[in-house]
C-alpha cells in the first residue's frame, strides 16, 4: 500500500550541513555535546519547532519567518542533524526530549512553550510535553506521525503497510557507503545518497528509524492520554495520497484522518483541520497554514478562544 507507506513519516532529508550564520546559537549540553538553535522574534509564549525525520531546523525556515513578528520562535537541529553534534544511541523520544529540554535550559529560553511538530516530530514534542507538562501550554501538529502507526496501518491494510523497513534499508546502505568513502557511487541503489551528508547524519537517521515504532512509540503511548483544555490543533495534509486511485485514496485518507482526530481529542478543545494544496511536507508547501495554526494557539494561550482562525501568512 504505497499511500500508507508514505504516511509513515516525513522524508525531509538534510542534503548538506549548512554554513554557520549569525542566527545560530549553540547550546552546550551537560555531556559536552552542542545543539544548534535558531531563535528569532520576542515575546511569550516561545514557540518551539520540531522537524520530521531527517529534517534540520532549515525545514522550518518559511514558517519561522511568518511567526517571528508574533512572538519568540526557536527551531533546532536534533543530534546528528544540521549543525548539531551527534548523540549516543538510542535516539528515541526520551533521548530527543531530554536533549531539547537541556538545550533550552542551557540557552535560558524561558517557558511557557507552544510546541509544533511535523511528522515524526509530533511524537517528539509529545514526549517533551510529558517531560515539562507545566511549561507546554499549547501544541500544533503538522501531518504528525502517531504512536505505533505501523501497527494501525497494518491492521487495516495488511502486513507491511506503514512500514519504514525499506527506508531504513536505503538509509543504512547510504551510511555504509559513506563510512567506506564510496560516495558518490555509480550504483543506482545509492543514487540518492548525498555525498556531502556527514556520517553522523546517516547514523542519526538510522537510529531514529530503529526507535520510531518501538521505543519511541512505547514512550509516547505511556505518556498522557489527556492534556485537559490545552489549546491544540492537528493539521492533516489533504493531498498526501493524491496519486492513489479511488476508492483506495478515500480509505487511506479516512484512516489517516481518524488517527489525527484521536490525537486532537487528547485535548477537550482540540481541533483537527485538513489543509488543501499540500502533501505531507506542510511546512514547506503550506507554511501559511502552519503559521496560522500557531498564531491561533498563541492567541489562545494569551486568553482568546481557540477556534477563530488568525491568518498571519
Amino acid at each position: 500500500m504505497t499511500g500508507a507507506t508514505l504516511l509513515a513519516l516525513g522524508l525531509v532529508l538534510s542534503a548538506a550541513t549548512p554554513a554557520v550564520d549569525p542566527a545560530v546559537l549553540f547550546a552546550r549540553l551537560p555531556d559536552g555535546r552542542r545543539l544548534a538553535f535558531r531563535c528569532t522574534g520576542s515575546g511569550s509564549p516561545t514557540v518551539i519547532l520540531e522537524g520530521g525525520w531527517g529534517a534540520s531546523s532549515l525545514a522550518w525556515s518559511k514558517v519561522q519567518r511568518l511567526v517571528t513578528p508574533l512572538t519568540r520562535v526557536c527551531s533546532y537541529d536534533r543530534a546528528g542533524l544540521g549543525l548539531s553534534d551527534a548523540g549516543p544511541a538510542p535516539r528515541d523520544a526520551t533521548a530527543i526530549a531530554r536533549d531539547l529540554d537541556e538545550g533550552l535550559r542551557a540557552l535560558k529560553v524561558a517557558a511557557p512553550f507552544v510546541v509544533a511538530g511535523h511528522s515524526a516530530g509530533g511524537l517528539y514534542v509529545r514526549a517533551f510535553a510529558d517531560r515539562r507538562p507545566g511549561d507546554v501550554v499549547g501544541m500544533v501538529f503538522a501531518d504528525p506521525s502517531v504512536e505505533h502507526q505501523d501497527r494501525r496501518m497494518s491492521a487495516v491494510f495488511g502486513p507491511g503497510a506503514g512500514s519504514t523497513a525499506a527506508l531504513r534499508d536505503r538509509t543504512a546502505a547510504c551510511l555504509a557507503a559513506a563510512k567506506a568513502h564510496a560516495l558518490p557511487s555509480p550504483d543506482p541503489k545509492l543514487g540518492k545518497c548525498a555525498a556531502a551528508t556527514p556520517v553522523a547524519t546517516w547514523e542519526a537517521e538510522v537510529a531514529e528509524l530503529d526507535s520510531l515504532w518501538g521505543a519511541t512509540s512505547d514512550e509516547v503511548a505511556a505518556g498522557r492520554s489527556s492534556y485537559g483544555a490545552l489549546p491544540l490543533i492537528v493539521l492533516t495534509a489533504g493531498d498526501t495520497n493524491a496519486a492513489l486511485p479511488d476508492p483506495a485514496r478515500r480509505v487511506v485518507d479516512r484512516v489517516w484522518t481518524g488517527l489525527h482526530q484521536e490525537l486532537a481529542e487528547h485535548s477537550t478543545i482540540g481541533v483537527r483541520r485538513t489543509v488543501s494544496g499540500t502533501g505531507h511536507l506542510i511546512p514547506k508547501d503550506r507554511p501559511d497554514a502552519v503559521a496560522d495554526a500557531i498564531a491561533e494557539v498563541v492567541a489562545a494561550v494569551r486568553g482568546e478562544p481557540l477556534g477563530t482562525p488568525r491568518p498571519i501568512g
